[in-house]
């Protein structure tokens, strides 16, 4: 399941530092599956789930491998992008490619890197690549509505579906022109479908971080606030990191790593944080199977059926789907094995109907 998530922001807001940190997480976190760098600006990341790590411990498997997710460093934008300024149009393409947004807003004060609009603030940076980002948006929408108004006069069915699809870019376009993202506009699900099909760039789900200097972790100071308040205006996630503090960590030995985040009051990296809540943010949920031979982490949908996550694993296991075995991981956990769980009434049979939970440790029966 190919999900990526482009890291975006104006240029000197330490988007490279997090995403070269992330690089090095990657290794570091599963040394059995290294980093993948498919292309210059496009990395492949383990999702942290301690319960793996639990679920590996207790079968001592051949192999143990984490779920992923993709994080794409996006070329810094300017004002003027929608228009080809800088690399607007690089930009622009490569954000319609990725599934969600990881919008990196600087927080930190520091004269040696210079901020392009000569001052930190967060709500002014975000505006200036929320505002890109809604003029190429509505560039999209009155070109389709210039498209779709000559099949308005079509006779029959062909044109009556026109005016609706007039209808709703109408929609879209008032939203836009009144500075509001499509993904706030509240839409139907046709209009929902149709920002799809155009690929809109506002209509991509976001989390904000907030990077700050290690000196400024603490929750009460008052850029991060300002990023929380811009968050918590649209119910969207947000992260604090230290992408200074990512870096440092990531060229740490493994022994050191550990003693480094107590000394800066951090339970784990920040990082993993980002990569969680990006998994959540797609709405992703995770399964196991487990074994002596491996023990691997599986990415489906919130909401996806049995066949459906048995389909991740192999096309063959969705169409000849009997029934499944299902575990909870930490049931499993508690009574170590298969046969434990089926005597404690702990396994249940499942079928095609059943929707898989986030730490269910399942076993397919299929036939084709």
């Amino acid at each position: 399941m190919a999900l990526g998530i482009g890291i975006v922001g104006l240029p000197n807001v330490g988007k490279s530092t997090l995403f070269n940190a992330l690089l090095g997480t990657a290794q570091a976190a599963a040394a059995n599956y290294p980093f993948c760098t498919i292309e210059p600006n496009l990395g492949v990341v383990p999702v942290p789930d301690k319960r793996l790590a639990d679920l590996s411990a207790l079968f001592g498997p051949e192999k143990t491998t984490p779920t992923t997710l993709e994080f794409i460093d996006i070329a810094g934008l300017v004002a003027g992008a929608s228009k080809g300024e800088g690399l607007g149009n690089q930009f622009l393409a490569n954000i319609r490619e990725v599934d969600a947004i990881a919008h990196v807003l600087r927080c930190f004060v520091d004269p040696d890197v210079i901020h392009v609009a000569g001052k930190v603030d967060p709500r002014s940076d975000r505006d200036v690549v929320e505002t890109e980002l809604m003029l190429k948006d509505l560039e999209t929408v009155d070109k389709r509505r210039d498209r779709t108004l000559k099949n308005t006069k079509t006779a029959g069915k062909a044109g009556e579906l026109a005016k609706a699809e007039v209808a709703l870019l109408d929609q879209l376009k008032a939203g836009l022109e009144a500075g509001t993202p499509v993904r706030r506009q509240g839409l139907s699900g046709e209009g929902k479908a149709l920002a799809r099909e155009l690929a809109l760039l506002t209509s991509k789900p976001v989390l904000y971080i907030a990077n700050v200097d290690d000196t400024e972790l603490a929750p009460d100071d008052p850029h991060v606030a300002l990023v929380k308040a811009l968050a918590d205006e649209e119910g969207a996630p947000m992260v604090v990191i230290c992408g200074k503090v990512e870096a440092e960590l990531v060229e740490l030995p493994p022994a050191e790593r550990e003693e480094f985040l107590k000394s800066m009051g951090m339970a784990e990296p920040g990082l993993n944080r980002l990569v969680r809540a990006g998994y959540d943010l797609l709405g992703l949920i995770t399964y196991f199977t487990s074994g002596g031979d491996e023990c691997r982490a599986w990415t489906i949908h919130r909401g996806d059926t049995a066949p459906k996550a048995a389909g991740v694993i192999h096309t063959d296991f969705e169409k000849g789907f009997i029934k499944a075995e299902v575990i909870r991981i930490e049931d499993l956990l508690e009574l170590k094995t298969d046969a434990a769980c089926r005597e404690k009434g702990k396994l249940r049979i499942e079928g095609r109907d059943y929707v898989v939970q986030d730490g269910d440790v399942m076993h397919f029966r299929f036939n084709v």
